[in-house]
């Protein structure tokens, strides 16, 4: 029996570490989901808390990002890498990033075939479903004071 992969989560510097997180988001989301490169990149980069999610022989395999009202975004994690607890170890490290920066309710747009998995850490979907760079997206969002069983995943 194999055992699952054992990630490693790192808060990161945009600055420091801008070439790791564009590759991994432009190979998701500009050539995979055909996002419009335009609306990739924003302003909220160089303000918004980056985490690296790195695969056991330490190659950069998954990102994600946390704004400082709350909002996590840019969540990805490299196709070979999907299903095994990548997304699980990005998002419980954002969580706990939020909990720590005292912030109480954290929000997000998720596109809607994943609105499952945020639901397993706790996110509840608000109101209807809406384009977003050309991808239906929900509003999803927790309040920090919840405990989730996807909370102490260690992965």
């Amino acid at each position: 029996m194999s055992e699952s992969p054992q990630f490693t989560v790192r808060a990161v510097n945009w600055h420091a570490n801008e070439r790791e997180l564009r590759v991994i988001r432009k190979k998701v989301f500009v050539e995979e989901q055909q996002v419009p490169e335009e609306l990739e990149w924003d302003d909220e980069d160089e303000r918004s808390y980056h985490v690296l999610l790195f695969a056991p022989d330490g190659t950069p395999i998954g990102t994600g990002r946390l704004l400082r009202d709350g909002r996590i975004g840019r969540m990805a994690v490299l196709k070979e890498w999907r299903g095994r607890g990548a997304g699980s170890a990005l998002m419980v490290f954002l969580l706990s990033l939020a909990r720590r920066m005292g912030i109480d309710e954290v929000t997000l747009h998720a596109q809607t075939h994943a609105a499952g998995f945020y639901a397993k850490h706790g996110f509840r979907a608000e109101g209807e479903a809406f384009m977003e760079a050309g991808i239906p997206h929900v509003l999803m969002s927790r309040t920090m004071s919840e405990g989730v069983t996807g909370d102490s995943f260690k992965g």
